[in-house]
């Protein structure tokens, strides 16, 4: 009986003990973590916003830390690449050293100062300049779809898709049926979908394997990778046999079509792109596939395509890639310099309007400086929050002479940029936090005088339809 007594007051003396003191190692996590985050050297307005909430949400601060405010690791975008494959790509960039200074020279004789957007794409090995393709502006799923369904049907080599969502409606089960009919004829089928954007595929696994399409899901939602569940692939990419590729806004998902079943009237834009450039985003998609653990295949087996050097039309195509590892926001500072070298216009369309102060800051001093600038907002956004989140970002703009206008046909879900209509942004870039730092992006920088006037001619059409 004694023993079990003793036991029980030991056991008191050390709940007691832990009652008195349990704030110490509280208070040495908390300063451990407040020391990580000003360490990681984050924008000063992320830095305070996460003491502040880790302060003022004792222990719940911790774990809302741990769920979305860790830094993604740029360790995990090698995970499972070949750093010898990687060292050899960063070689065969600088062979092209040559091609692309003449390649800059061009595009500095045809655009100007806007050219300094290709040098710093350059620079920073994100993508070279190209000039050897044909650009296509594709308006609304209606436009996109039948252009993607005939290239992969016309595929003999590899189909590569990369898509934030891909929905298991009409159009997603067309382009499924095409891509099993193709790797049924020996084309190498591979397909990257986000696995928060597009849960319905994750069923469809072992089907997939047995039809021949290599599939994954990327980062999927675990409780082992709760620290980066926060980072989407918010890509739209399409690849087809090396020369023709679809970058845009516009996912795999029958809303886009606008063929009256869906009450809203979506309203988006994708260019098709045929060329060198093209290799460009192949090598992306090459890095993205074995990141996210796909079965290893190499870009010399057919996957590059050489065009001839006497293509009528010289489109000079880069891309801009960020994901949540990049040294830098390579998409947000791409459109600064854009936009720095503007001398006439400036035509942005973006569903979601929550910038950055220096992308805020740059409109502004644009506006400022004479060059017109348009923004073109939905009037109904798909997020009441976040539809007045952009409305408050409004005004300053206004007061210093942006013009907005509030799309009301439907919901505008395009993402694109018109510079002096000289230089193209279309991609996947929402003008927000999100985009800038935390997905993976792609835009299409584009300079072509034909597909800027219809980029331009396509905004004052859709003036008409805006407040």
């Amino acid at each position: 009986m004694a023993g079990v007594i003793s036991v029980v007051q030991a056991l008191h003396q050390v709940v007691m003990f832990i009652y008195q003191w349990y704030w110490v190692p509280l208070v040495l996590i908390y300063i451990a973590i407040i020391i990580t985050i000003l360490i990681e050297n984050r924008h000063p307005s992320k830095t305070i916003a996460w003491i502040l909430v880790i302060v003022f949400l004792p222990v719940a601060g911790i774990l809302i830390y741990y769920v979305f405010g860790q830094q993604y690791k740029k360790e995990q975008r090698l995970r499972r690449q070949d750093k010898e494959k990687h060292i050899r790509l960063m070689r065969v960039w600088d062979r092209l050293t040559p091609i692309v200074e003449e390649n800059l020279a061009h595009l500095r004789r045809e655009i100007g100062p806007l050219s300094q957007v290709y040098q710093f794409l350059n620079n920073q090995r994100v993508a070279p300049p190209l000039l050897h393709n044909e650009v296509k502006l594709l308006i609304n799923g209606e436009s996109k779809f039948p252009e993607l369904l005939a290239a992969i049907e016309a595929a003999e080599h590899h189909i590569h898709l990369e898509y934030y969502i891909f929905e298991l409606d009409e159009i997603g089960s067309r382009i499924l049926m095409l891509l099993e009919k193709k790797a049924a004829q020996g084309v190498f089928v591979r397909l990257i979908a986000d696995a928060f954007g597009s849960p319905g595929l994750k069923r469809l696994q072992r089907q997939f394997l047995e039809k021949g399409i290599q599939y994954i899901a990327f980062m999927p939602v675990k409780f082992s990778s709760l620290a980066n569940s926060n980072y989407r692939n918010h890509r739209k990419i399409a690849i087809i046999d090396g020369r023709t590729a679809f970058v845009g806004g516009i996912n795999i998902s029958d809303r886009y079509l606008n063929n009256g079943k869906s009450s809203v009237f979506w309203r988006d834009t994708a260019v098709r792109i045929e060329g060198e450039a093209v290799n460009a985003l192949q090598t992306q998609f090459w890095m993205s596939w074995h990141q996210a653990g796909g079965e290893s295949f190499s870009l010399r087996d057919g996957y590059f395509f050489s065009p001839p050097t006497d293509v009528v039309r010289r489109a000079g195509v880069s891309f801009a890639f960020s994901d949540p590892g990049s040294p830098a926001p390579f998409n947000m500072e791409a459109m600064l310099i854009g936009i720095a070298a503007a001398r006439h216009t400036i035509r942005i369309c973006t569903p979601y309007f929550i910038p950055s102060d220096e992308f805020s800051t740059a409109l502004q001093v644009a506006a400022a400086s004479g060059v017109t600038v348009e923004l073109m907002l939905p009037a109904r956004s798909d997020s009441y929050i976040v539809q007045h989140a952009s409305f408050s970002f409004i005004k300053p703009l206004l007061q210093r002479g942006v013009s907005v206008y509030l799309y009301q046909k439907g919901f505008l879900h395009a993402k694109t940029i018109c510079i002096d209509g000289k230089l193209a942004y279309i991609g996947t870039v929402n003008l927000d936090t999100r985009s800038f730092y935390i997905n993976f992006e792609v835009s299409a920088v584009i300079a072509d005088p034909t597909l800027c006037a219809q980029l331009d001619a396509q905004f004052r059409r859709d003036c008409d339809d805006s407040l």
